[in-house]
């Protein structure tokens, strides 16, 4: 499929760019979309004794252990792991492993880690084994800040002895690997001012790069998609594509293949609207014959903190069924419960 067909006419049209900004003491700032807030009155002495006894009863009751990882934050859920450690001399990620399995038992692990160390998992876990799960990659590395992104170096080096960028090298090929390398930088602009003639100069550059279909230059677009801050992205797309209408009918040919369109495309979506970029590897997860867990997993715990609220209005936008709804569709007892407490009210 030709890129840029995918890339303007399919993806930017579909869904309006993200704004969601909010002006505090003159400056703009995100405001909170998470499902998952801090506990009121929270006593991790008190959650952790709950939790042991829920763990150490005859029949383990699982609706007690959820009940609180779910309604907790995720700094409240680190002080109830210490907590934990130090009252049953045991860590409670080996606890609740000794009691959970499956699906449950990955929900909640990667409740009670931290964001950083749930990424650094998921990266190890996308790169061993048979075949790397190169999507994985990209949507972590597209959707956090720089902070975030030092931060999951910093603990994949502690807990898997290695450098990231060692691991990206020796698993993946090609531009591919230039483009994840690029994003492993934590090189992007992050202010939300736009630079008029910067959106002028990169969709002039997107243009020249696409329109020479021998040859292309797609470090370029590695560059300008890997550094630039999303709503100046936003801005450029939106500029290239009333170039390439306006002077180039047909739009510009440049052939991809594989690993690198895919990467490409998932940067612009990313950017262009992160809410409906996520709304649809959920919808994707739950669509075919067969369940993805994993991905409805990763999804809702490392976006509940950070914009879910928003995902489920995209859900509900883009395919006319709740999300709720979607997922008691395709999952089943304590599994459906806890996301759907992830997910919040409807």
């Amino acid at each position: 499929m030709a890129f840029f067909k995918k890339f303007f006419n399919n993806v930017i049209p579909q869904k309006d760019p993200d704004n969601s900004y909010v002006t505090v003491k003159d400056k703009p700032k995100p405001p909170y979309y998470g499902t998952v807030t801090p506990y009121p009155n929270f006593n991790a002495t008190s959650d952790a004794s709950t939790l042991q006894s829920a763990i150490k009863s005859k029949k383990v009751d699982k609706d007690v252990i959820f009940a609180i990882l779910v309604k907790r934050s995720n700094e409240q859920r680190q002080k109830i792991k210490a907590v934990y450690e130090a009252s049953a001399g045991q860590s409670l990620d080996k606890a609740l492993q000794s009691v959970l399995s499956s699906h449950l038992e990955d929900l909640a692990l990667a409740l009670i880690s931290t964001p950083a160390h749930f990424d650094a998992y998921l990266f190890r876990k996308a790169t061993k084994g048979l075949g790397t799960h190169e999507h994985i990659l990209v949507e972590i590395l597209a959707s956090r800040t720089n902070q975030e992104i030092r931060e999951i170096k910093r603990v994949y080096k502690e807990v898997y002895k290695t450098e990231l960028e060692d691991v990206i090298k020796a698993e993946t090929r090609g531009d591919f690997t230039t483009a994840l390398l690029a994003m492993l930088k934590a090189n992007k602009d992050e202010s939300t001012e736009i630079n008029n003639d910067l959106v002028k100069r990169d969709s002039e550059v997107l243009f020249e790069a696409g329109e020479k279909i021998k040859g292309t230059n797609v470090s370029a677009f590695i560059d300008i998609l890997t550094t630039r801050s999303a709503p100046q992205l936003c801005k450029t797309f939106q500029q290239y594509a009333t170039i390439s209408d306006l002077t180039l009918p047909k739009a510009l040919q440049l052939e991809l293949k594989g690993d690198i369109e895919d990467c490409l495309i998932d940067i612009v979506k990313c950017s262009w609207n992160t809410s409906a970029f996520f709304a649809e590897k959920l919808h994707h997860a739950m669509k075919n014959a067969g369940t993805n867990e994993d991905t409805l997993i990763r999804v809702l715990v490392s976006r509940s903190e950070v914009d879910l609220k928003k995902i489920v209005q995209e859900y509900k936008a883009m395919y006319g069924v709740s999300l709720q709804e979607a997922i008691r569709r395709e999952t089943k007892e304590h599994f459906e419960s806890g996301l759907l407490a992830l997910c919040g009210p409807e």
